[in-house]
């Protein structure tokens, strides 16, 4: 794990010089900053309200039943988000024996609405860019940059793969027993997102290009 974030770290700084970006540039650092102390927490407090509006309090147990960002963010989610673009906060915890609707459906609702408030966030970022109409170099890339890193949000988590809620929502969907698979998934989990990056990065960015620029044509 430890040798797939090096790398991870590394295609960052790599892809950046290649495309002639700036990691430093102070859009995207205050961009970085409010996807990791807002949206972050956002993606996070969903998961456990909708785990709380079902029945279950577990995320209030834990403490995670807030936005804020102190009790979400996880050091290297977030120096990933940075290097790359995309990372994770501290899981939120809940347990399906509590809800009261069916397990199947519940797992669906509690893992999906966190990307889906990813993509919520880029949506109301480019509404408020073309509401305002602000000319200003820096705030236009500053709310560029929010709104793809929150799509390329949306698309990582939910590619199928653990511990992604991607995942949850597959094995929800699968019918019968699976608890093998979603082990033996989960042990290379990581390796197999790490092998995506650097061999098919198109599974994650063809799908991100893809939704912000029909966000930002449609507005």
């Amino acid at each position: 794990m430890i040798g797939g974030l090096v790398l991870l770290v590394l295609y960052g700084i790599v892809s950046a010089g290649l495309g002639g970006s700036n990691l430093l540039s102070p859009a995207r650092i205050v961009a970085v900053a409010a996807i990791i102390f807002i949206a972050l927490p956002v993606h996070e407090f969903a998961h456990a309200a909708m785990a709380v509006a079902l029945g279950d309090d577990t995320p209030k147990w834990q403490g995670r039943y807030t936005l804020n960002p102190l009790v979400h963010i996880d050091p290297l989610g977030a120096l990933l988000i940075f290097m790359v673009g995309f990372g994770w906060a501290k899981p939120v915890q809940w347990n399906p024996n509590n809800i009261t609707i069916d397990k199947r459906l519940g797992s669906i609702l509690v893992s999906i609405v966190g990307p889906l408030s990813n993509l919520a966030m880029a949506v109301a970022a480019v509404l408020i860019l073309s509401l305002t109409n602000i000319h200003s170099n820096f705030v236009t890339g500053l709310m560029y940059f929010f709104v793809q890193i929150n799509v390329l949000l949306f698309v990582f988590n939910l590619l199928p793969i653990p511990p992604l809620d991607g995942s949850h929502i597959l094995f929800a969907l699968l019918p019968g027993d699976h608890y093998r698979l979603q082990m033996q998934l989960s042990q290379y989990g990581f390796l197999i997102l790490v092998a995506i990056v650097f061999v098919v990065p198109e599974l994650i960015s063809a799908p991100t290009s893809l939704i912000v620029n029909t966000l930002f044509n449609l507005v």
